[in-house]
């Protein structure tokens, strides 16, 4: 079992050290997470709390992911980065392929696009992509960064984008592999396709019964070999806990490790030590 670093709302002046110390101690990769702006009054309502509130407070930090990937990555040498979860069909695929191709080539290859479908139609409005057929659309943009990454003159022709011969370089150096977040049957669906999931904050038993689906749906699409599942973990707190988690399958826990030893407001110093404290208790027996 690996573990990562969830980086949202944090003060990004802390996120050098946190990431610097994170590749020092073994932690699998840092994730950043992705908006753009945050509307005060929305007509869509969050979807992931019970009333319909955001999980975040207004003036909450967002940084550019990939913006924040590439000076963190210079920072490091091992510790790999996803983002958490980028809104794909808010954006243009061009500029995305660009980007993300950029932070990988700062990082020597080690970035994953971790992706959502979005769910604030206020936002894609404000930025103006059509929020109608995302699932859609953006399974055609994930096939099209493929080909974007190649490197030398690639085409593309589909429903959404018909593209000229062109090239896009430089490509990244090594492959981006594509994680789907979500927790519906069309998410599952997705990530069977790609390389690996990430889930919302789930219980063991929820995780195991996702984790089953997502092999019968691999099973179902001839996929085999290296699959992540990266789930945050509302139930487990001891060793004993976590090894029950990777016992159902989860490769990944998604985290914020100092919450366990003294929660979330805490200088950078109690992060660190948090950090430090979580790799010794339960990374390095684990690994054991």
């Amino acid at each position: 079992m690996r573990f990562s670093i969830a980086t949202a709302w944090i003060d990004p002046a802390e996120l050098p050290a946190i990431a610097v110390e994170a590749d020092r101690l073994g932690y699998h990769a840092i994730a950043v997470s992705d908006h753009v702006v945050n509307i005060e009054e929305l007509k869509t309502p969050y979807p992931y709390s019970a009333t319909g509130e955001r999980r975040w407070k207004p003036f909450a930090p967002w940084v550019d992911p990939m913006v924040t990937i590439g000076a963190l990555g210079a920072l490091t040498e091992r510790v790999r980065f996803f983002t958490n979860i980028y809104v794909l069909p808010m954006r243009d695929p061009f500029t995305t392929a660009k980007t993300v191709a950029t932070a990988s080539i700062f990082t020597g290859g080690r970035v994953s696009l971790g992706v959502g479908m979005g769910w604030c139609e206020d936002e894609f409005d404000l930025i103006g992509q059509p929020f109608r057929r995302r699932g859609a659309r953006s399974d055609e943009i994930l096939e099209l960064l493929s080909t974007l990454w190649q490197g030398g003159w690639v085409e593309h022709h589909g429903e959404f984008y018909d593209i000229p011969r062109l090239e896009m370089s430089p490509p990244p150096p090594a492959p981006v592999p594509i994680l789907v977040g979500g927790m519906s049957e069309a998410a599952l669906a997705r990530a069977a396709r790609h390389d690996g999931w990430i889930s919302d904050l789930i219980s063991t038993d929820e995780a195991a019964t996702h984790i089953a689906r997502l092999e019968d749906l691999r099973a179902a699409n001839g996929r085999s070999g290296d699959f992540a599942s990266i789930v945050s973990l509302n139930d487990a707190v001891t060793l004993d806990q976590f090894r029950r988690a990777e016992e159902v399958g989860v490769t990944d826990v998604l985290t914020m490790p100092w919450v366990y030893h003294g929660g979330f407001d805490l200088s950078l110093e109690q992060k660190l030590e948090g950090m430090r404290r979580f790799a010794e208790e339960i990374m390095q027996p684990m690994a054991t």
